[in-house]
């Protein structure tokens, strides 16, 4: 029992893809009867320049600008350690979580596994709600009480998604805690990867606590019955995924600084959103 709830322990905390990997794959295939609204990682991560736009007029570049354009969009003092918790959780998902996953999907169908994903997304509905009410983003709150209430009630708690159907068409409000602090002004701070949760910053690491409070999920008791949740809806969902996070390593010269920049472009501009801007597609490597 002991090294079952060991097993457990590591699957429950596993993240997507080392907790925050890529969705490079095309969206489902949309059904008649399940209809995902998660919103997917596309793979490809927005580009990088390190290079300065403003060159000379013979066309060589000022050599100050390029320097700045090489540092990171996201201080990173603590990069040995980071990079070590990067390894970490690569291996994490290559050992344990992709094996497990891998046998899930050849058990369970697509159509279910969709289902299953689109629960949880419907459990998640209070981290939205309350981000979207303490960024006063009152219309956004309203959807997503619209969107809880049809597919609680006409999508069968939550397994169907009738509110993305053609007929209604309720869009979900991607809001959550670290992006409502970035919304007050709060800046990123350094960035972190932590064990297991993968890439995050000191401002989204507060967000990740109060996050975990809002999801009902997290109040399942006994702790073993929670950990066992926790790790079925990882496995369901890496299930969904599987080939993003590979496909990354392989494009990117230096993973783990391509997932840093792509994260911290993508939360810069996802509390713009925030702000009344237009919000930009998840990159790779972001939960």
């Amino acid at each position: 029992m002991k090294r079952l709830s060991f097993l457990v322990l590591l699957l429950a905390f596993l993240p997507v893809g080392c907790a925050h990997r890529p969705s490079p794959v095309s969206p489902l295939p949309p059904s008649d009867n399940v209809v995902s609204t998660s919103e997917e990682i596309p793979l490809i991560s927005p580009e990088v320049s390190v290079t300065s736009g403003n060159e000379g007029s013979d066309g060589k570049e000022n050599p100050e600008n390029a320097e700045e354009g090489e540092k990171a969009p996201i201080p990173d003092p603590l990069e040995s350690f980071n990079r070590a918790m990067f390894g970490f959780n690569d291996k994490l998902y290559f050992w344990v979580l992709k094996p497990v996953a891998q046998g899930y999907k050849k058990v369970v169908p697509e159509s279910p596994r969709v289902g299953v994903k689109n629960f949880f997304d419907n459990l998640k509905f209070p981290i939205r709600f309350v981000s979207s009410l303490l960024q006063a983003d009152f219309s956004g709150a309203a959807t997503e009480v619209g969107r809880f209430a049809v597919n609680t009630i006409w999508g069968v708690g939550g397994l169907l998604d009738p509110a993305s159907g053609q007929q209604l068409n309720i869009a979900k409000k991607d809001a959550d805690l670290g992006q409502t602090l970035g919304v007050y002004g709060l800046g990123q701070g350094i960035y972190i990867v932590w064990p297991v949760l993968g890439p995050s910053s000191a401002r989204d690491s507060m967000g990740i606590v109060g996050d975990y409070f809002l999801y009902p999920v997290s109040y399942i008791t006994p702790w073993y019955d929670w950990l066992a949740v926790r790790a079925y809806e990882e496995v369901n969902e890496t299930s969904l995924r599987i080939g993003d996070y590979e496909f990354i390593k392989e494009a990117a010269i230096d993973p783990y600084v391509a997932l840093r920049d792509a994260y911290s472009q993508y939360r810069q501009k996802k509390v713009e959103g925030g702000r009344g801007k237009p919000a930009p597609p998840r990159p790779g490597g972001v939960r």
